[in-house]
């Protein structure tokens, strides 16, 4: 059975002895905040697992993300599509900064994360106001954003953040952040 998975240790001792690709599978926004050197980005909702094992051939492809869980759900995508050439870092890239190894910093953002509590609590903050003096109907949207994040913790996917995730706001314009393209040669 092919590795799944490495460490961090791991994964530096790779970078410096062998020839890898390292993607990172988060938002370009979250990788321009911070990423590890030499990594490129595709994220998770465009990989494209036959497009990149054409480009790179046998070459090993290690993914990472924020903690793990992206970078498994991108592993998924490759052993899907039958291939078994990727392997995921354990805690990502929250664990290689927490181990002091080097990180490229850039232009800082609100997380996703927060921007979804931010979004979530002032839906539910206002739609309980307008239920209590308008109309008590409102009351039906505080309920369907709670039973959204429900179903997001429960699922681990979350229908908010996807949609912000497109918003001009969270998209990169320059060119700090480096994609790899994950459109398939025709």
């Amino acid at each position: 059975m092919p590795q799944t998975t490495i460490n961090v240790s791991e994964l530096a001792r790779l970078l410096d002895e062998e020839h890898i690709h390292l993607i990172d599978v988060r938002t370009p926004v979250e990788f321009r905040s911070v990423h590890v050197p030499g990594s490129k980005n595709t994220p998770l909702d465009v990989i494209d697992p036959h497009s990149i094992v054409d480009r790179l051939g046998d070459e090993r492809i290690v993914l990472i993300c924020k903690q793990g869980g992206r970078g498994e759900k991108a592993r998924q995508k490759f052993v899907d599509a039958g291939f078994d050439c990727a392997v995921n870092v354990e805690g990502g890239t929250a664990a290689w900064a927490a181990a002091d190894f080097p990180v490229v910093r850039g232009k800082q953002s609100i997380s996703l994360e927060r921007q979804v509590r931010i979004l979530a609590g002032m839906i539910v903050l206002v739609s309980s106001m307008l239920a209590m003096v308008w109309n008590a109907g409102f009351a039906g949207i505080a309920a369907f954003v709670g039973a959204g994040l429900m179903f997001a913790g429960i699922s681990d996917t979350c229908g908010m953040a996807m949609i912000l995730a497109k918003m001009p706001w969270n998209q990169v314009k320059d060119e700090t952040c480096q994609v790899v393209s994950s459109a398939r040669s025709a």
